[in-house]
């Protein structure tokens, strides 16, 4: 019996990457190695302190993002790709060369949606 990509048990339920405004920007600024989340705050702009909790959190959980604790005044935690984070690099690269290529398109298509819709 084939399964279905909707069953809990399918491969496809593992590839999954949490979708979310912030989540492949969080990927690409993790590129370069280890940050702090007020470097990462920081340099992203316009993130809030609990989206970006969140985010990184949730990438934690599924393992593309490491977190290590230093005991140290004030507290220090940085935030790093795995191996696996990394491979969502190729992802999010993808993902800004389809949005610069295909930008104007959609904004088209937002505005025809917009002009005729009763909302």
């Amino acid at each position: 019996m084939k399964a279905s990509p909707f069953e809990p048990d399918s491969a496809l339920d593992m590839l999954v990457v949490r979708p979310g405004k912030w989540t492949l920007v969080v990927i690409v600024h993790l590129r370069g190695g280890a940050r702090r989340f007020n470097e990462l705050r920081r340099d992203m702009g316009g993130v809030s302190q609990k989206s970006l909790s969140t985010t990184l959190r949730d990438l934690e959980r599924d393992g593309y993002v490491s977190r290590k604790a230093f005991a140290t005044i004030p507290p220090r935690v940085d935030y790093e790709l795995t191996e696996l984070g990394l491979e969502l690099l190729d992802l999010a690269d993808g993902w800004r060369r389809f949005a610069l290529r295909n930008r104007r398109a959609v904004e088209a298509a937002r505005q025809r949606f917009d002009v005729g819709s009763d909302f």
